[in-house]
């Protein structure tokens, strides 16, 4: 039974997204770029084609440099890919059901291997939307390459701009990993005396890893010229897990983030031996070996909780198409766009995402129909209001999903004017049908294929966390005796122990959100995420105290 709270959870408007401007610009730049430059060419028709590798812009933007390089190349590689193939299918069949059916194929791939590959927002549904609206669109076999090579050439366009800011601020995402490692330190230590932290450590122990990992997958050259002072940071930062709480902490955190973020120098900090010499060999490590990738095979393999959810979109997104066929839609692919983004970590994420997009649509539709005789007005006010719907739906979707919908739905409209007027009337009856209908597919979706995998998952989950709680005991009776080998071994216990809480907290709140799933031992959960922190704390305590011998 869905509660008053959950309906005003999903429509909660939360503060605006850290570094929204950033994919809002590229976004805009890149678009820009390529819309006036087919209006100068008298071709505006190949917008759909320009469009598609550009809205990669919208990727990256919070990985190191070297690694978001990688990152673009795979989604804009897989965006060719997938728009190849639907144009390609456009041009054997005109069969409306069988291109329905090769669009929810893809969106499932899009869906599998996005999350499986951890791409982060926006996630699968940008592609997915491209090579939908590709697939509807009437073509000739001959036609399909020149329309890759523009798809190819927004792509590249795409991947330049979103490398273009290496060139003035070359540290800026380990630096920005960083401050909100500090960030997250100074929220736990403003938590109220009585009131429950354990979300707030998580976050901080969260955004420490998520520092880590950036600082680790930068450039060497690059992380060689930060030296230790991130790290040390860092360090720092983790203190906040052992407490006591001090208001003056947390102001000398936030300060630090600030320096991070506006390019100042980095604070350098003094630490006890022992934090100094693990902070040296971490740098070190990080230097002698690459950043973590994520892991595919292990998330592609048999049994991997993401299976369920491809099929969920697959199914969903081609009942939902075939639907608005049999209702008379002229633009089914729509339906499909729409069970596609549905489709969460769990049911009660996608229900929710589905009210967010029902209301967010007819809201957005509202704007379009009073915005459609500015952009009938000429081509250059339609190219202007397509952009500045996009820039608005990135500045709202970290606030909130419906409120960035408003933005998303005359952006798609305004898509379809490239190629010439449409008939006002029935394209806002046909995107509010296949909106309702795409929704509501995505949820019968969600009910008839279950996912009971998220209980598989949480019961490894738990195993692994008691089993790092088990070596981090060991450990802190190690350091207790000040063993040669002690360091080392907290050192090693702590990764692992933080890692695995990690994971117990995203296998619990994913778990705990599917409909049709067994029992979960909830109360052993939270006791060993209980453990965990005071096994984390009681590690780092010693280490601060400089209990730690140094390492060999």
């Amino acid at each position: 039974m869905v509660t008053t709270a959950q309906f005003r959870q999903a429509l909660r408007v939360g503060p605006a997204g850290d570094g929204w401007h950033k994919p809002a610009l590229s976004a805009v730049v890149t678009l820009g770029a390529l819309n006036l430059t087919l209006l100068g060419l008298g071709r505006l028709d190949l917008a759909l084609y320009t469009s598609a590798g550009g809205l990669g812009a919208l990727y990256g933007h919070g990985l190191p440099y070297r690694a978001r390089a990688r990152m673009l190349v795979g989604v804009l590689l897989g965006t060719v890919l997938s728009t190849g193939a639907a144009l390609t299918a456009a041009a054997l069949t005109r069969d409306a059901a069988v291109l329905v059916a090769v669009a929810a194929v893809l969106a499932a791939l899009h869906k599998l291997l996005c999350d499986a590959a951890r791409v982060g927002p926006p996630g699968s549904l940008i592609i997915t939307f491209t090579s939908s609206s590709c697939a509807f669109v009437p073509q000739r076999l001959g036609e399909v390459p020149p329309h890759l090579a523009l798809t190819a050439l927004g792509a590249a366009l795409a991947w330049l701009v979103c490398m273009a800011p290496a060139l003035v601020r070359p540290y800026g995402p380990e630096r920005i990993a960083t401050a909100r490692a500090l960030e997250a330190a100074a929220r736990l230590l403003r938590t109220g005396p009585g009131r429950p932290d354990a979300p707030a450590r998580t976050a901080l122990v969260g955004a420490v890893e998520a520092a880590r990992q950036s600082l680790a997958l930068s450039i060497p050259a690059r992380r060689r010229a930060l030296g230790d002072a991130p790290e040390r940071l860092l360090v720092r930062a983790e203190a906040a897990l052992v407490g006591p709480a001090r208001p003056e902490d947390a102001a000398r955190y936030l300060g630090w983030a600030r320096d991070l973020r506006r390019g100042r120098p980095l604070p350098s900090l003094d630490l006890t031996e022992a934090e100094a010499a693990e902070a040296a060999e971490t740098v070190a490590a990080a230097a002698r070996r690459p950043g973590p990738r994520p892991p595919l095979r292990r998330a592609l393999r048999p049994g991997s909780a993401l299976l369920p959810i491809a099929l969920r979109v697959a199914v969903g997104c081609v009942a939902a198409g075939w639907l608005s066929l049999a209702l008379g839609v002229g633009r089914p692919y729509w339906a499909v766009v729409t069970a596609a983004s549905v489709f969460q970590a769990n049911s009660t994420l996608s229900w929710q995402r589905a009210l967010q997009r029902v209301l967010g649509n007819l809201l957005g539709l509202l704007l379009f129909t009073a915005a459609l005789p500015v952009a009938h007005s000429g081509p250059v006010a339609l190219i202007g209001l397509g952009l500045l719907c996009q820039f608005g739906a990135e500045a709202t979707i970290a606030r909130s999903y419906w409120l960035a919908t408003v933005f998303v739905t005359p952006m798609a409209l305004l898509m379809t004017e490239f190629a010439g007027p449409q008939q006002a009337g029935t394209l806002v009856a046909d995107r509010w049908l296949d909106t309702c209908v795409g929704a509501l597919a995505g949820l019968a979706a969600c009910l008839l294929v279950t996912n009971r995998r998220t209980a598989a998952r949480l019961a490894r989950a738990l195993a692994g966390a008691e089993a790092a709680g088990h070596r981090a005991l060991a450990a802190v009776s190690a350091v207790s005796a000040v063993s040669a080998a002690s360091a080392p071994e907290a050192r090693a216990a702590r990764t692992g122990l933080a890692t695995a809480l990690l994971e117990l907290r995203e296998a619990t709140d994913t778990a705990a959100g599917e409909w049709r799933r067994p029992a979960l031992p909830h109360q052993r959960a939270a006791a060993t995420e209980q453990r965990a922190h005071h096994l984390l704390a009681a590690l780092l305590e010693r280490r601060g105290r400089g209990d730690l011998p140094d390492t060999p």
